[in-house]
């Protein structure tokens, strides 16, 4: 997960959420109107990984201790970082609370929105358990999907009711008029990388995956959905995971450290998905969709650290040992017992804000 203190992000960074509000004062969900309207987004509703994860997996398999949390809500909520995510900095820009998690039953509060998201998911279903697959979750999109509308149509259902469940729930307009955002693929290159596929069977299954996506897209689109914000995926030959554990000869290494084999089919990936913008804006009229080049952002920070205020930016904060403080069996957070006592050895860095990646966390190796 990169870390993004808001204080030294780049411009690249703030623009990409700025462009939110910006953007909406051009958008029109009608043909049939013209000129430009006051644009207000009344809820958000997120798909997505761990990128965009606020507490959905550690709803469903426990809650990650200490460090996480510790740089912005200074204890665990459920994120896999220190702080906050770019989902978290949207609700902001547009003067929304924080997103909830749809599986976090405890203290939530869904009248502006819920986030499906979940740390280690994919677009293409795994079909394997969370442990066989090393980490990937098996809340895949599809499932992100279903969830969306059983939310959809039982939240009208209770909120009929009338009482708390008013206060708690969204209105019935606001899925027309909400903002629908997606940070998700990632984890369907990792995925590969994890099962011995080659660089180009990964690319090979691209095209399933966005097909896919495109799916989910379309059934939102058939619920009312009108708004869409969509995050292409960062520069995976980056992180700190794929650089151990996925090795590359000297000549195949870029100026900034990065494994360029694995870059280049982020880029195709990204490729495919803006043709799938393409397409979706053409067969689906009355939608405005966003494509968000998150890549470029991201790569900046790691390949221009030192100008954007930060130092290490292949080096995890959090995690344990190794050129990249990187190990496949100790993640953020982990701990061993030595003579009875529970000692933590994955330790975070003295300064999260200056060191792009916060860590590899116990589910999520997109963390």
């Amino acid at each position: 997960m990169m870390n993004m203190k808001p204080l030294i992000v780049p411009a690249g960074i703030m623009n990409t959420l700025c462009l939110v509000v910006l953007y909406c004062s051009i958008i029109i969900t009608d043909n049939s109107v013209s000129g430009s309207r006051k644009c207000e987004f009344p809820a958000i509703f997120n798909f997505g990984d761990s990128n965009s994860d606020t507490g959905g997996l550690s709803a469903a398999f426990g809650q990650p201790g200490y460090p996480y949390g510790e740089s912005f809500f200074h204890h665990p909520v459920g994120r896999y970082c220190d702080g906050r995510l770019l989902v978290d900095f949207i609700a902001e820009k547009l003067g929304l609370p924080y997103l909830n998690a749809y599986l976090d039953a405890v203290g939530s509060n869904f009248s502006h929105g819920a986030n499906f998201a979940t740390a280690g998911s994919t677009i293409r279903p795994q079909n394997t358990t969370l442990h066989q697959t090393g980490g990937f979750s098996p809340f895949s999109l599809d499932v992100q999907f279903t969830q969306f509308n059983d939310f959809q149509r039982r939240t009208q259902f209770f909120r009929n009711k009338g009482g708390i469940y008013k206060t708690l729930l969204p209105k019935a307009e606001y899925f027309s008029r909400a903002l629908y955002t997606f940070d998700i693929g990632q984890n369907d290159l990792a995925s590969g990388y994890f099962h011995n596929m080659s660089i180009n069977q990964v690319k090979a299954y691209v095209p399933d995956v966005l097909d896919q996506f495109k799916n989910t897209i379309k059934n939102i689109y058939a619920h009312g959905g009108r708004s869409f914000w969509i995050h292409n995926t960062g520069p995976v030959g980056c992180l700190p995971y794929i650089i151990e554990l996925h090795k590359v000869t000297s000549d195949k290494v870029d100026k900034a450290g990065c494994a360029i084999p694995y870059n280049e089919v982020a880029k195709f990936f990204n490729h495919e998905l803006k043709q799938a913008v393409v397409q979706l804006r053409k067969k689906l009229p009355s939608a405005a969709i966003t494509y968000v080049d998150v890549y470029s952002a991201k790569y900046s920070l790691i390949s221009q650290a030192y100008r954007h205020g930060f130092k290490e930016p292949l080096r995890a904060c959090c995690g344990h040992g190794g050129k990249y403080n990187y190990n496949l069996h100790i993640g953020c957070g982990a701990k061993v017992k030595i003579d009875g006592k529970e000692i933590l050895i994955g330790k975070p860095c003295k300064d999260p804000s200056v060191v792009v990646n916060w860590g590899w966390c116990s589910f999520d190796p997109g963390c």
